[in-house]
Order: C-alpha cells, then structure tokens, then sequence
C-alpha cells in the first residue's frame, strides 16, 4: 500500500461513512415529511443511477483496462477486464438472490404508511430484516466507494453522492415498519441508521484485504477490482435504481432523471481533464 497516499484512504473512508450514513436522513423523512414525494423519489433514484452507469462504463471501466493493458497486454488485459466486470456482477446478484424478496430492500415504504392505524404483528420482523438485508447489500456499496476513492477522489465524490440518494429511501424503508411496530421514533432511527454503517465497514474489509494480502496497490490488483466495481455499480442500477424510481413516478421521469445523471457526471468529469 506504499504508492496510496495517506489522505486518499482517509477520504475515501470518509465519503463511504457519508454514504452509508444517509439511510438516517431517510428515516428523518419519514418521521417528518407527511407525504411521499413520489415525482422527486422518481428523479433522484433515476438521476443516482445515471451517474452510476456513466461513470462505471466510461472512467472506471476504462480504468481497469488500463491498468489490466499495462500488464497483461492489450488483448488479454481486455479479457481480464470484461471478467473482472462481469464478475462484479455475479458478486452482487449472488447476494441478491440470498435475500427473500419479502425482506428485500428494494420495495420501499411510502411515508404515509407511518400513519396507518392498523397493528400489524410482523412489521417488526419486517423492519428488522429489511435493516439486515440493506446491511448486506451495504456491504458491497462501501468496498466500490472506498476502492473509487482510492483509484480518484473525483470520480469518487459524484458515487458517493449517487449511493447516498440511493440509500434514503432504503432508510425509509427500515424505519416505517419498526416506527409503526414499537411506536419507538428513536428505535426505528437507530436501526435504519446503522445498517448504513455496514458501507464503512465494507470499506474497513476492502482496506485490510489490500493491506495484509498485497504488497502495493499495483496496476494488475487495482485493474481487477476497479472491473469489479464498474460491475457492482451497474448491477445496482439497473436491479435496484431504475425499477424502484420507476415504481415511484412516470416512467418519463425516472429516464429524465437518468439522462441528467450522465450529463452531470460526464460535465464534471470533463471539468477535470
């Protein structure tokens, strides 16, 4: 870990920790917003995976391929990347498939659903396996922010911001059920609020696997990952982001915010150059 500077491993554990830490802005929502801003949730979640998907296929893609080229060659750096990519991908489905889509944390709770009257004996277990379910997911979420941090902190800021959109309706989605259950405001917060910390400690396993296993972060281990990455961010755009803005808004909207994630991350990543 030689060639890593000590302030870019502080940052990128610091914009994991933002990231992860937004499932508790979501469930401050829930407690005082009265309605769900659907047309809003829409576009955020749209513009989250806009930003995501640009970013994973133009610059860190890119990146991996490079650094995979440098070593291995052109032709075979390529196929080393495409790997890295798609095993990216089976990574997070595996861990997809592992949680029942009852607990998933892709079907979000409404706000107004903190209203309803109605006692429900199973709203308890739903929040708390919905809190270990997005624990899960976080996991993968925090190790992909803080290897981007490592790689460019510029290209890590826009990802953190995205996961961070992403993650509050999620807390939502943990502090409704538990809030209606125990009737328990800061019960309901403290559980939405640390499954979020799961993303730090991804980051806090990412760090200690590259620490104790490789000498340096050369180009061949940096390539590998990076593909890795680019794979998990699509996977969760495209599994979680879309369906779940479009869920929440016409269709138009969700696209709208798509596009405006990508000219967004595209302009910023142009400021750089």
């Amino acid at each position: 870990m030689e060639n890593i500077e000590l302030q870019n491993i502080i940052l990128a554990f610091g914009l994991t920790l933002f990231a992860g830490m937004s499932t508790g802005i979501g469930s401050a929502i829930a407690f005082f917003a009265k309605e769900t801003n659907h047309k809003l949730l829409a576009v955020s979640l749209g513009f989250s995976a806009g930003v995501m998907i640009y970013v994973s296929l133009v610059e860190i893609f890119q990146k991996a391929k490079a650094d995979l080229s440098s070593v291995f060659g052109d032709v075979t750096g390529a196929w080393y990347t495409v790997a890295a990519f798609f095993g990216g991908i089976l990574f997070i489905a595996i861990i997809d498939k592992l949680i029942p889509s009852y607990e998933n944390p892709h079907e979000i709770r409404n706000i107004e659903d903190i209203n309803k009257k109605t006692k429900n004996s199973k709203l308890m277990r739903m929040g708390v396996f919905s809190a270990l379910a997005i624990a899960i997911h976080n996991f993968p979420e925090g190790m992909a922010t803080f290897m981007s941090g490592l790689a460019d902190p510029y290209i890590a800021l826009p990802i953190a911001v995205a996961i961070a959109i992403h993650n509050i309706p999620e807390g939502i989605a943990v502090s409704v059920p538990v809030f209606y259950a125990t009737g328990n405001r800061r019960k309901a917060f403290l559980l939405s609020f640390f499954s979020g910390l799961a993303e730090p400690v991804g980051a806090l396993i990412g760090f200690l696997v590259i620490y104790f296993f490789f000498d340096s972060f050369s180009p061949a281990i940096s390539g590998i990952m990076f593909g890795a990455v680019a794979g998990i961010m699509v996977f969760i755009s495209l599994d979680e982001l879309l369906p779940t803005a479009e869920e929440h808004g016409e269709h138009h909207l969700s696209i709208y915010g798509l596009v405006a994630g990508m000219a967004v991350m595209a302009l910023s990543l142009l400021l750089f150059l």
